[in-house]
C-alpha cells in the first residue's frame, strides 16, 4: 500500500516533499543503479520530521509494542517512530554486532547472501511488531526481518519503508504481511532508465 493510495493522503503535499527531499545518485555503486540516497532526507528537517508524522499517525493505534528497526537505515526512522506510539525500539543487525547471544536469520540479495540477528528476549511472544527500514525493492530483507520475529512469537503486523517499487506491492506479500511506503523511487532526469534501484549510506 502506498501512502498516496489512501484516503486522506491523496495528494498530500508531504509526500511530494518527501520524494524531492531524497537525492538520486545515477550508476552507484554500480551502471545501471540509480541510488536512492536519504541522507538529504535527514538534512531536510521538515521533510525528515514529517515522515516520521505519517508514519506515527498510521501506527498510534495499531496496539504496537515493538518498533524493529532493519540495520542500518530502519535506525533512523524506527527509534523515533517508537517514542512517539509508546512502544520499544528492537534493533536488527548484521552478524557479530550485538554483544548479548542472539537468534539469527539468513536471507538472499541480489548479490549475494545476509543475515540479520536480534537479542535474545528482546522480544517477548504475543507482542505486537511493526517492521521498519528505508527501502524495499525485493524484499528479501523484510522477509528475514519477519521470519526472526516469528520465530520468537511476535505477531508482525506491517512492514514500513520510505521508498518502494510499486510492483513489490502487487506481486511480494512479505509472507502474507501487509506492506506500507510513503514514495517510489525517483529517476535522475536525462539518465537512462535504470536496470536496479538500491539505498545505502
Amino acid at each position: 500500500m502506498f501512502a498516496g493510495d489512501q484516503n486522506g493522503l491523496q495528494g498530500d503535499p508531504r509526500l511530494k516533499a518527501i520524494s524531492e527531499a531524497i537525492r538520486v545518485v545515477p550508476h552507484f555503486p554500480k551502471p545501471g543503479i540509480m541510488f536512492q540516497d536519504i541522507t538529504t532526507l535527514l538534512l531536510d528537517h521538515k521533510a525528515f520530521k514529517d515522515t516520521v508524522d505519517i508514519f506515527v499517525d498510521r501506527y498510534r493505534d495499531m496496539a504496537i509494542s515493538v518498533v524493529a528497526g532493519v540495520e542500518a537505515r530502519g535506525f533512523m526512522f524506527g527509534p523515533s517512530i517508537a517514542l512517539a506510539i509508546g512502544a520499544k525500539f528492537v534493533p536488527l543487525r548484521k552478524p557479530r554486532k550485538l554483544p548479548g547471544e542472539v537468534i539469527s536469520e539468513a536471507y538472499v540479495l541480489e548479490y549475494g547472501t545476509d543475515c540479520l540477528e536480534m537479542h535474545v528476549g528482546a522480544v517477548q511472544p504475543g507482542e505486537r511488531a511493526l517492521v521498519i527500514d528505508d527501502l524495499v525493492a525485493t524484499g528479501g530483507t523484510l522477509s528475514a526481518a519477519i521470519r526472526l520475529l516469528e520465530r520468537v512469537g511476535a505477531e508482525v503486523v506491517e512492514c514500513a519503508c520510505v521508498v518502494g517499487l510499486r510492483e513489490v506491492k502487487g506481486h511480494h506479500r512479505l509472507n502474507g504481511k501487509p506492506l506500507y511506503i510513503l514514495v517510489e523511487p525517483r529517476q535522475q532526469t536525462n539518465c537512462s532508465a535504470p536496470s536496479g534501484i538500491i539505498s545505502s549510506l
